[in-house]
């Protein structure tokens, strides 16, 4: 269950980072979605590593390889199986790991949970690099949404103290991928850059927190409880490596607000009924009331650093000086804005599947 996600949109995702390769089978999906390697293969290029000074200098080329289930740019209505095989592999650096647990990272919890033979190679199944089989996925869910109007549009919202500025819809998409740091606010990402330069020679690394917004979802799309928006993507977006906490509409800030200033009230545009403010994010009672879906996710900095640390050694009981090597992202919130926006349109894929049965 651990490998799996969702009911009608159904995910499992397959590989580890330093195995022959990874991949995920996409099940659920009608035929005739216009879908190409090309699509697919657009999407990836847009979390690979390597792409500027940024981000992990692991030059994998992430190309996609369809096994099964798209023929002549359709879906064929049978599951759908995508792989990558992992070319840029250096595991050497992970060797001395065994018994020092690097700290923020899963090699310790791991490790009592399979033993010591589990291979954490470069993360292991724990690693950043699965989510290329969630933006895999994702590009198949978004042909979905796209037959529907829907979209998923992320960009990062803050990295360390650095905040940008309110943006319209407009401005996140396509400007989003234009910048090195995913920040369509050219003011916000010149900091941005200058900061993670700096962290880069400290050998020291950021958190971040990026926004997504989930546009024209219709009313009522969702269901109560267990089935809720919020749960369903929740559960997602803490898949991903380095997750640490979400928010929705206002989110904690709502915590300091009164009923009066919080509550959206409502009206009417022509002949479509809208909230004139949105601390909801798009959600009432779990389901969609046909506002933009708004939700924000804290991604924790990068565990792997330069700068020296310092750990236990599990198997003489002593406290020891840890240098950990391999290539790793300043900022990993960088290259989870496609993820998000994966998971994003995943979640809405797996309701608009289901609305239909």
């Amino acid at each position: 269950m651990g490998f799996a996600f969702g009911k009608n949109f159904r995910i499992r995702v397959f590989g580890k980072s330093h195995g022959k390769k990874i991949g995920v089978v996409v099940s659920g999906v009608p035929q005739g979605i216009a879908i190409n390697r090309q699509g697919i293969q657009a999407e990836l290029d847009r979390r690979r590593p390597g792409q500027s000074r940024f981000t992990t200098q692991r030059n994998e080329p992430d190309e996609v390889v369809i096994e099964s289930g798209i023929r002549n740019g359709r879906t064929t209505g049978a599951p759908i199986k995508m792989a990558i095989f992992n070319k840029d592999v250096q595991s050497k650096p992970y060797e001395a790991l065994a018994s020092t647990p690097r700290p923020g990272h899963a090699d310790f919890t791991a490790r009592e949970k399979y033993g010591e033979k589990a291979d954490l190679r470069g993360g292991g199944y724990f690693s950043g690099r699965m989510t290329a089989c969630f933006v895999m996925a994702g590009a198949i869910a978004k042909a979905i949404l796209r037959k529907r109007g829907i979209k998923a549009l992320a960009y990062i919202k803050k990295m360390g103290s650095i905040s940008a500025r309110e943006l319209k819809d407009s401005e996140i998409g396509s400007l989003t991928y234009k910048s090195d740091v995913r920040c369509p606010d050219k003011a916000a990402e010149k900091k941005m850059k200058k900061l993670i330069g700096r962290l880069k020679r400290e050998g020291d690394s950021v958190g971040a927190v990026i926004e997504c917004r989930i546009l024209n979802v219709p009313a009522g799309m969702g269901e109560p409880m267990f089935g809720s928006i919020e749960s369903s993507i929740s559960r997602f977006v803490f898949a991903i490596p380095a997750t640490k906490g979400i928010e929705f509409g206002s989110g904690f800030e709502a915590a300091r607000m009164r009923g009066s200033e919080h509550n959206d009230r409502f009206a009417k545009i022509k002949v479509k009924v809208v909230t004139l403010s949105n601390n909801a994010g798009g959600i009432l009672g779990g389901l969609a009331n046909g506002m933009p879906i708004v939700f924000r996710v804290a991604f924790k900095p990068t565990s792997s650093i330069a700068k020296e640390q310092v750990t236990l050694n599990v198997k003489t009981g002593r406290m020891e000086k840890l240098q950990v090597g391999g290539r790793h992202d300043p900022c990993i919130a960088i290259r989870a804005v496609p993820v998000v926006e994966s998971a994003a349109a995943i979640c809405m894929a797996d309701y608009i599947l289901g609305d239909e049965k």
